[in-house]
Parts: structure tokens; sequence; C-alpha cells
């Protein structure tokens, strides 16, 4: 697979015509055919061959129905992206050659917010630290729930993908009350009581009257979603986090089967996230090339060196309790009994020892030996987001490989601009630690076969399901890291999806990847699509031919 950065000699053109049209559709200011500005749009994390002909940024919804009728007319496929940064899925690059880029950046209104029942309705454009900073200026008696990606992220964009984060709404899709797709001929169309005009319920009753068919619209190439109403999360009157950890790999089992009852009866609401080794390290520290003596994958004895340094098990568990103090207290109880002797430490954290942490780190880094103020910088954005807050912090993780430290953390990092390597596989399970040994030898095996270092988090997601996080880290400057990393993807892709464990959204490098599905599956998506998207037109291969 060829590199998008070697040049535009065999780029395609937009039709004259096409390009008139979109010009006058959004204002010329607005379509941009720069090669520059393309080759950022065909860049990702890894290897790719999509060339883009230009970007359209239409700035409102009524302009994103014309884009779409520019598009059937001229016969020009598009690919909407909201802000553009699904890094380690494929960024802002389309799925195929030759469709302009439909950025939705420009549609970043809040349209309506309930400060009594905790609804947002929001366009597509609009991020994570916007709205967050839109309820603290309010002080709102509601949470977002965020992700551990970029602060400038979608809201909109994760949850088209069915996205998840860390607080009792972590699963984005499931706290989503509706929402308005332009389809791909240009129709706009409400979901839930949207169908009809002026609902009072629209919003607040997610399914509304007759089939409910909202769930279409994500990771799916069938229309494009231009508003959403999502539901808060009511902010809780104490809030405590929790860590846990285990000094044995093979107790990953048993630390899921101990969790499991907590999170089946409530006992704990926040998603909880379980991290390896690998993966505590890279969000702490580069690739230690010297200790490693420039060998790779991390051999063991150096990793159990770092594990030591920053207090790190094989694997580390972390969480949050929401309620009142005397409901907080009942469920530490709980946790308490659950994890004894199962696991070798259980800390608990509050925004008041969190200020006793920073201010005593110097003395207690003299005593233990320990680098706290470096060991706060991770865990003070994961504890931000139990409570909603947004984070770049986990972002310079994406430079694991790359030689020297990592960067300081900031919004303008660029994972895709600076050459890192990043591939995400995220396969679901049954919550049991049976099933989640199971995909833990699949991924070490095959990634430290390969050459990889295995950095997984596992997500206690719902109260019956886990999520296994994978990252495949490397350096894209290095001769042929980028075939060395897709082979990797594609053997962990084949071997997970063989047992049965399928993920839970696709990058633009897994979709043509995936074992065939069944044929009355097929034939019912192959039928709406011909239904909707006659010309086919709106994001070919993103998920549906």
């Amino acid at each position: 697979m060829s590199d998008s950065s070697a040049g535009h000699d065999d780029a395609q053109e937009l039709p004259a015509a096409a390009l008139a049209a979109f010009r006058e559709a959004v204002g010329e200011a607005h379509v941009v055919i720069d090669a520059g500005t393309r080759r950022r749009y065909e860049t990702a994390t890894f290897a790719t061959s999509a060339r883009v002909p230009a970007i359209v940024r239409p700035g409102s919804v009524a302009e994103v129905q014309q884009c779409l009728q520019v598009a059937n007319a001229h016969g020009v496929p598009v690919y909407p992206v909201s802000t553009g940064l699904n890094t380690g899925y494929g960024s802002a690059v389309p799925a195929r050659s030759g469709c302009v880029v439909l950025e939705l950046r420009r549609l970043d209104r809040i349209l309506d917010y309930d400060p009594g029942l905790g609804c947002v309705t929001i366009e597509p454009g609009v991020t994570q630290e916007q709205l967050f900073r839109f309820l603290q200026e309010r002080d709102a008696p509601f949470w977002l729930d965020v992700t551990g990606a970029y602060p400038g992220h979608s809201l909109i964009g994760n949850i088209a993908e069915r996205g998840f984060g860390h607080t009792t709404y972590s699963d984005h899709y499931a706290h989503l009350g509706a929402m308005e797709v332009v389809l791909p001929q240009g129709e706009l169309v409400g979901t839930g009581f949207g169908q009809y005009r002026d609902a009072k319920a629209t919003g607040y009753y997610r399914w509304g009257l007759g089939p409910h068919f909202d769930g279409l619209f994500t990771q799916s190439n069938l229309g494009i979603i231009v508003k959403a109403t999502l539901w808060l999360m009511p902010r809780p009157a104490y809030t405590q986090f929790f860590a846990a950890r285990v000094d044995r790999d093979e107790d990953l089992p048993l630390l899921i089967e101990a969790l499991k009852p907590l999170r089946l009866d409530g006992t704990i609401t926040s998603a909880m996230h379980i991290g390896n080794d690998y993966k505590v390290i890279s969000a702490i520290q580069g690739y230690p090339w010297e200790a490693a003596g420039g060998e790779t994958p991390l051999p063991r004895d150096v990793l159990a060196a770092k594990s030591k340094e920053w207090d790190c098990g094989p694997w580390n568990a972390s969480g949050a309790l929401y309620g009142t103090r005397a409901e907080v207290a009942l469920a530490r109880r709980k946790l308490k009994a659950a994890l004894k002797g199962k696991v070798s430490r259980l800390q608990f954290l509050d925004e008041r020892l969190l200020g006793l942490a920073k201010r005593f780190a110097r003395p207690y880094s003299w005593l233990t030996g320990l680098n706290l103020n470096e060991m706060l910088k991770m865990v003070e954005p994961v504890f931000g987001m139990t409570r909603g807050v947004p984070s770049a912090g986990m972002l310079p993780s994406n430079y694991w490989r790359k030689p020297g430290p990592l960067p300081a953390v900031s919004p303008d990092l660029s994972p895709e601009a600076d050459r890192c390597g990043v591939f995400w596989i995220a396969p679901v399970a049954p919550t049991s630690g049976a099933h989640a040994a199971a995909v833990w030898a699949i991924v070490r095996d095959t990634m430290l076969h390969r050459g990889f270092e295995p950095a997984v988090s596992i997500t206690l997601l719902t109260e019956r399901t886990l999520d296994c996080v994978v990252n495949i880290s490397y350096d894209r400057d290095v001769p042929g890291e980028d075939e060395r990393a897709m082979a990797c993807h594609d053997a962990l892709l084949e071997r997970l999806c063989a047992e049965g464990y399928y993920p839970y959204r696709l990058g633009i490098q897994s979709s043509g990847k995936m074992p065939p599905r069944e044929a009355g599956w097929e034939r019912l998506m192959a039928g709406l699509r011909r239904e909707l998207d006659p010309n086919g037109i709106l994001a070919p291969g993103r998920y549906l031919d």
C-alpha cells in the first residue's frame, strides 16, 4: 500500500462543473483544492493510498443537502468527517480514492439545552472541549461523558462510531435521544419523534413511534448526522476514583470475575478500564531505546524494570464511584470486600486527596524513589475523565516508538503529521474472566511474535460486555515498518474474528478484511443502500459498499 505523502501526480481532479457547483453551494473560500491541504486529508497513522480531489466545508444543514445534490448530479463521491480526528482508525482519509472530503467542522452550534432534564442538541462540529466549557460557564448540574481522544474531537463523530468514555453514561449511543440525518440524495429526516413536526418529546423519548431505525446511521454510509440530542449525566454529590492492581498476569480472569457482579448490580456504574503494563508505561514515557539496546519488542527485563519504576502491575484497573458520601462509602466497602485477596493494591482518590498528592509529590518521591509528579500526569487526566473533563493527556502515547521523549501535551499535537504509526483494534466479548484471558492470549502471542508491544486496555463497557482496545504502535520513519505493522494488524484481526471476537468498530484499514456476514444481513443492507443511495456517492466502502 502506497504512502499518500509521495505526491499528487496521480490525484484525481474534480470535473470543472462539479467544482463550480460545490463553490456555488458553500462559497469559494470553503472549497479547498491546494495540494498541501489535500495531502493532510490523505495522511493517517499508517500507509494509505486514497487520493482526495477536494475538501468541501459546508456551514449549514442546507449546504450539506446542496453538497449531496451536487455529488449526485455530477457522480462525485463524498466522504463526510466531523473534525477528522479519527486517529488510529483512518483519521480523515476516505475509505476509497476519489472522494471529496465533506468536512462538517463549521457546523459547530449548540442548538438547545434543557437545564432541567439535561438534554443538549448539537451539530457535528461541536467538540468535547466546547460542550464542557458550555456546561462549566452555566454551572450546569450535568456532565458530558468524554473519551481519551482529543478535546477537539467531535461528539457526534464519536457517536457515529458508537464510541465510549468513562462515566455512568460511557456508552454514548445508549444516551442519544434523537438525530437529524441528511440522506444520500439530500433529503432531511428526523429520528424518533422527529418524524412529526413540533413533537414535544423529540430528543427525550428516543424510540418515537413505529420502526426504530436510528442505528442505521451509525457505523454506516446511509446518511450524514447533522444534529443530535445527547443526554447528560446528572452531576453526583460526590465522586471517588479508585485504582487497583494485580501482580501476576494470570490473575486477570480473577480480577474480571471479582468486578463483574459489582457492574451487574449497579455498585459500580462507571466504565472500568483495566490497562496492562505496556499500556501504562507507554502513557508515561517514550520507548526506552537505550535500556532496550535498540531491541524490539520491549525485552521482558526492561518491561519489569519500567513497571517497578512506575509502580504498575501487569494489569491495573480504575473506575469511579458516584453518589452521596454515604452511597459511595457503601460501594467502597463492597468493592474492598470483592477485591480482598485478589489484588495487591486498592487505592481511592478524590479531589482533596489529589490536591494533597500534588502538593507533597516532591517529598513523596524523595521518600519512595517513585516519580509521583510524572505518575500524576497520567492519573490526573484519567480521574478528570471520570468527572467529564476532557484531556489531551493520552495523546503523547501515540509517540511511543518515536525517538526521544514523549512530546509535551498539546492540542496541536498531530501524530499523522509527525509520522507516528498507530492502529487500533477493539474486539468485544461477554464479561467473563475466561473471555478476557482468551482475547489477551491472542493479542499477546500475535503481537509479540510480530515484534510489537501488546498495549491493551480492557473496558468493562456495559453491565455484560467488555471491550479490549489494542494499540499497535510503531515509527513510520523506519523503513518497512508500515508493512510489518499492517501484517500484524491483519493477522490479529483474522485470529480474533476466527475465535468469535469481533471489533466494535472498524477503521478504514479493517473494513475490507472482515469475514463474510450472514446472507440475510447482506441483502437487507444492500437493499437499503440501493434505495437510499442509488448512485453510490456517500462514503463508498465505509462499512457498506
